[in-house]
């Protein structure tokens, strides 16, 4: 559903953040922090059929009314607002990543001419780095020529070994894909483009063994690992979920305990770098965890400047705004109240979450896993005592690390119920 201005407001109407005054909050002070992650829709469909699916499995399916390809009159007004924002706010450099459904069907000459069209736009002032996320089974070697002429770097999708990854993640006539995924990132892999890869994504599965699908991701010594929890909400909770039990809190600790085992680490695993940089006094760098602005905006395939897409798991119209590339710029995105919610840190946070002894490690959780009919995203994260069980063990075996160093006892650490 829409208001007078076009933003989503839910399915019950006004919910939480339609209503947040972001008048007074610029009367008060707060000024919004500019956009540094831009993720381009460069394409709009999938050659996969992956059944947990935010964009084509779950509750908004505007996928079907997009164009499949992003225009090149598109692409190069998006370059140039990509470019007055960078200007208007002296950025040195900027994340660029070009998504979908799967980018690399936009195909080589597109691709080539999107990147060339951001780059010409920001000129010598901004530094572009430029990712592109694929689901691997289109690395053939001459994209990946064409991804090291450009500069690009690539993230793939990965769920572990073979069975763990073609449970899920298939082509639409049934075949797992975890073959043409495996030979696209031996080349990726290789020598000659080794230099590109800039990690792996897992979607966390509890039917598979968290160890074995760790080592599994190992195999292709990704610089960083991403495991993902499952898009769900309080309304459509995520597969296995309890909410008496941590279910995902107990999988990722058990990664967590071997990661840790190793010396030297083998890979950085983001989430719990996230956790351990935050409780060092650090910020968060992550939109997952943590309290720190999110900076990060969607373009989709027609020019609509959209909240982040992962939205899409919520509601129909969730990553909606009345703002366009052709039109508005994102510095008016800046002040879309669905949009500041995810800047203002604490002020967003629920009752819950804000009496909770992590709330600033925490944050919340994943913004769309806190939905909740009628009250929006004013709620704690569906995964909350997941949450608190990873981030309390990580807090311990920190605190043990720190003891064992200076030989002192770690002192034990505050108790609370966590989550709801």
């Amino acid at each position: 559903m829409h208001g007078d201005g076009g933003a989503p407001t839910g399915p019950g109407g006004n919910e939480w953040p339609a209503d947040l005054d972001v008048g007074l909050l610029l009367e008060s002070g707060w000024r919004p922090t500019a956009f540094r992650q831009f993720i381009l829709k460069l394409h709009s469909r999938c050659n996969l059929a992956c059944d947990y699916c935010y964009m084509y499995e779950m509750a908004d399916q505007s996928w079907r009314r997009q164009p499949r390809s992003m225009a090149k009159p598109t692409i190069d007004r998006v370059a140039a607002r990509i470019a007055e924002h960078a200007d208007a706010h002296q950025l040195k450099s900027v994340d660029i990543t070009l998504h979908g459904g799967e980018p690399l069907l936009a195909g080589m000459p597109h691709v080539r001419y999107a990147v060339n069209a951001l780059r010409s736009a920001l000129g010598e002032r901004t530094d572009a780095v430029v990712q592109v996320q694929t689901n691997g089974v289109l690395l053939s070697e001459a994209f990946l020529d064409l991804l090291a002429e450009l500069d690009v770097y690539v993230g793939v999708s990965l769920d572990g070994d073979a069975d763990g990854h073609d449970r899920h993640r298939r082509r639409s006539d049934g075949e797992g894909s975890y073959g043409k995924v495996r030979a696209g990132l031996a080349r990726l892999t290789s020598p000659a483009y080794r230099h590109l890869f800039s990690g792996l994504l897992c979607t966390l599965d509890l039917a598979n063994d968290p160890v074995i699908t760790y080592k599994a991701l190992l195999e292709f010594q990704p610089p960083t690992v991403d495991f993902l929890l499952p898009h769900g909400n309080w309304e459509t909770p995520p597969p296995g979920w309890s909410a008496t039990a941590q279910p995902y809190g107990d999988w990722l600790v058990a990664v967590f305990e071997h990661w840790r085992s190793v010396r030297p680490r083998a890979t950085r695993i983001r989430l719990f770098s996230e956790i351990i940089r935050q409780l060092c006094g650090s910020p968060s760098r992550s939109e997952s965890i943590g309290l720190a602005p999110v900076a990060m905006v969607v373009v989709e395939t027609d020019g609509s400047i959209e909240q982040v897409d992962t939205l899409k798991s919520a509601y129909e119209g969730a990553t909606r705004t009345a703002l366009h590339v052709l039109r508005d710029s994102f510095d008016t995105a800046l002040l879309e109240p669905a949009i500041v919610a995810r800047q203002i840190g604490r002020d967003a946070m629920s009752e819950t979450c804000a009496s909770c002894d992590i709330v600033g490690i925490c944050g919340g959780g994943l913004y769309p896993h806190r939905y909740r009919e009628g009250s929006g995203f004013r709620n704690p994260s569906v995964y909350s005592r997941d949450l608190y069980r990873l981030i309390t063990h990580i807090r311990g075996a920190l605190h043990q690390e720190l003891a064992a160093l200076s030989g002192t006892a770690p002192a034990a650490p505050r108790p609370s119920s966590g989550g709801e």
